[in-house]
C-alpha cells in the first residue's frame, strides 16, 4: 500500500529527472502555456489514469475526472458545475480539437446504480450523480433481462458513454463546433481486465476494438 511518504520519494525522483538536469520540458509548458488538443473525460477509479493508460507526457491532455467519467447536461447556472466548468475552459478557452469520453469496465459508480436498481438515495451525492445515467441502466434491465450481471455490467458501462456524448452535444459552444467540423467526439471503453480499448462506432453502433 502506497503511503504519503513514498509519494514524496516519487516527487524527488520527478523534480531529480525533470528539474535538476537540462530538462526544457517544464520550462516550455509554462513558457508557452497549455495547448492540449484533447480533452478527456475520465473516471476517478485509481486504476484508469487516462495519462498513463494513454502513454501521454505532460500537456498532451486536458483531463476530466469524475466518478463514472459523466458529463451531465448543460443546465441553468445553480449550484457547482466542476465537470461543466472544466470542460467549459477544455472547449472555449484552450480550443481543443477532439473530446474523448473514456469509460471503463470494472466501474464501481455503475455496479452501485446497477446493484441499487437506480433508487436515489436524498442523502447521498453519489445516487444523485448516478441517476444522470438511470436511461442506461433502465435499458440494460429491459433488453438483457435474465443476462449475467458482468453482461449487464459492460453493456451499462458502455451505455453511460453514449449518454454522456449525448450530454456533451447539449452545450451550444459543442455543438456549433461539432457541427462545424472544428471538433470531434469520441466515445471509448478500457477493458481494464484484458488490456483492451474499444472505440464507440456510429456506423455500426457497437463498442470495436482499436
Amino acid at each position: 500500500m502506497t503511503s504519503p511518504q513514498q509519494l514524496v520519494q516519487g516527487f524527488l525522483r520527478f523534480r531529480e529527472e525533470h528539474f535538476t538536469h537540462d530538462d526544457t520540458l517544464y520550462r516550455q509548458l509554462v513558457a508557452q502555456g497549455q495547448t492540449p488538443k484533447i480533452l478527456v473525460v475520465a473516471c476517478c477509479d485509481s486504476r484508469v489514469d487516462p495519462a498513463i493508460v494513454l502513454d501521454c507526457a505532460p500537456g498532451d491532455l486536458f483531463v476530466i475526472r469524475n466518478v463514472a467519467n459523466l458529463v451531465p447536461p448543460s443546465e441553468a447556472l445553480v449550484g457547482h458545475h466542476g465537470t461543466s466548468a472544466a470542460l467549459e475552459f477544455g472547449v472555449r478557452n484552450l480550443g481543443v480539437q477532439h473530446v474523448i469520453v473514456l469509460g471503463h469496465a470494472h466501474c464501481g459508480g455503475i455496479r452501485s446504480l446497477v446493484e441499487t436498481g437506480g433508487i436515489n438515495n436524498p442523502d447521498s451525492f453519489i445516487d444523485d450523480w448516478m441517476h444522470l445515467v438511470e436511461d442506461a441502466r433502465a435499458g440494460v434491465e429491459r433488453d438483457m433481462r435474465g443476462a449475467a450481471l458482468d453482461d449487464r455490467l459492460q453493456a451499462c458501462e458502455q451505455r453511460a458513454i453514449l449518454i454522456s456524448l449525448r450530454n456533451l452535444m447539449t452545450f451550444p459552444w459543442v455543438r456549433e463546433r461539432v457541427e462545424s467540423g472544428m471538433l470531434t467526439l469520441h466515445g471509448w471503453y478500457f477493458d481494464i481486465e484484458h488490456g483492451q480499448l474499444l472505440r464507440y462506432s456510429a456506423d455500426t453502433s457497437i463498442f470495436e476494438s482499436l
